[in-house]
């Protein structure tokens, strides 16, 4: 027997804001938060100099100093996280936490870039002055996914997720399945990504990079014929999935209750997207949580305003839903934030669902008459109420990932 699986705490860190209210109220601003790196300017060769960084972001005093000396950047956001996920679903401090019944599934990108400087400095120099005990674990891909477990004691199975832009969401759609089929009762999932100049590097090396330096709140355009391609940001964000009748059980409030996944691979090129292989994961998803396309309300895009994935994915969702289907990309306001995103996206979906105020795709003022025909929000936004909504990812290695999530009763 399939079990069903909600959403009972949420967690976030985001250049927008830490909580539902303020992220809203940001977001009906309709202005994003893009900001030019001053300190890029030192890097030669660089083009870009536009990211999203989280500016209010401390460690918490009571973190000890032993408990964050093996966590970096990303790492300390996505601990911060879980542990308002955590609070929010009433399990931080309870044994629940440490029986084994609770397990971990988290991604990024990568680790902390700091970590890898330091690996690095030992190559070009020929030694492993600066390198200590925790150098390795900082670095590691899953360091997010280990750091949050041992914080917290957590006992039952890990899960990182290390794929890119799908990092985040793959690590929420993995939980799911882990409390579908039995294996765990909860799971702490999410993604998370720090920002550094050498990932925005990589996109500017494929000319995928938004180069408005001196208009930062012009780009991104996602899906506008004048866009000129990603800003990069970063941010962290956990959810706590809980099988449902252990949830009521308890007493917990749910959130959502997340219905549908589906993930696969386009198996065709490293960084240009497949619309029929995109499209497919869509339909996986649909048919996962057993609903037709028509049932779905709204679409929260990956959007990330680069030309091939603007087009192939808003084809693949015309094809795989209908022409009509409403849509828009956070990533207007946010950039970016790679590993972080399909978390960061699915928290903010949720809480317009359960809220009835879908946001716009803002900085879109002329569809680029190659992307497919769909409802693309913008504006104002727009308010309706959704009883299934969908959350879509893509990412590099054409790995894809569909969520479905339904508002709770």
């Amino acid at each position: 027997m399939m079990r069903r699986v909600v959403v009972t705490g949420i967690g976030a860190i985001s250049p927008l804001g830490s909580t539902w209210p303020e992220v809203q109220e940001r977001l009906k601003a309709g202005e994003n938060v893009v900001r030019r790196m001053d300190d890029w300017l030192d890097y030669e060769g660089l083009n870009t100099k536009l990211g999203v960084p989280v500016l209010d972001f401390e460690i918490p005093e009571h973190f000890t100093r032993k408990q964050v000396r093996s966590m970096g950047r990303v790492a300390s956001m996505s601990v911060v996280a879980a542990e308002r996920a955590l609070e929010q679903a009433g399990l931080l401090g309870d044994d629940f936490v440490t029986s084994g019944d609770i397990g971990v599934s988290f991604g990024s990108s990568t680790g902390s870039t700091d970590a890898q400087m330091e690996f690095g400095k030992m190559i070009l120099h020929k030694s492993t002055d600066g390198l200590n005990a925790t150098t390795y674990v900082r670095m590691m891909s899953h360091t997010a996914a280990v750091n949050i477990a041992v914080f917290f004691g957590a006992t039952g199975r890990i899960i990182p997720t290390s794929s890119a832009c799908t990092a985040g969401s793959q690590g929420i759609g993995y939980a799911y399945e882990a409390i579908k089929y039995g294996h765990q009762e909860a799971m702490i999932a999410g993604g998370g990504e720090e920002l550094c100049p050498t990932q925005a590097a990589i996109f500017d090396t494929l000319y995928a990079t938004s180069t408005r330096n001196d208009q930062p709140g012009s780009t991104p355009r996602p899906y506008d014929r004048d866009r000129d391609g990603l800003v990069l940001g970063e941010g962290a964000c956990a959810f706590i999935l809980e099988e449902r009748e252990h949830a009521i059980g308890r007493g917990a409030e749910i959130i959502a209750e997340i219905v549908g996944f589906g993930t696969n691979s386009d198996g065709m090129h490293v960084t240009r997207p497949n619309q029929e292989t995109m499209g497919r994961c869509i339909k996986i998803a649909l048919s996962n949580a057993g609903l037709g396309p028509r049932e779905i309300g709204y679409v929260n895009a990956h959007g990330t305003a680069t030309e091939f994935g603007d087009i192939a994915e808003s084809g693949a969702t015309s094809d795989a839903l209908s022409s009509n289907m409403p849509i828009s990309s956070l990533k207007s306001y946010i950039g970016h934030t790679l590993g972080a995103c399909g978390a960061l996206e699915a928290w903010m979906s949720i809480e317009m669902m359960n809220s009835d105020w879908y946001a716009p795709t803002i900085n879109l003022e002329n569809v680029d008459p190659r992307c497919a025909e769909l409802d693309y929000i913008v504006g104002e936004g727009r308010e309706f109420s959704s009883e299934f909504i969908m959350s879509n990812n893509f990412a590099f290695g054409g790995i894809n990932t569909s969520m479905i999530f339904q508002r709770s009763a």
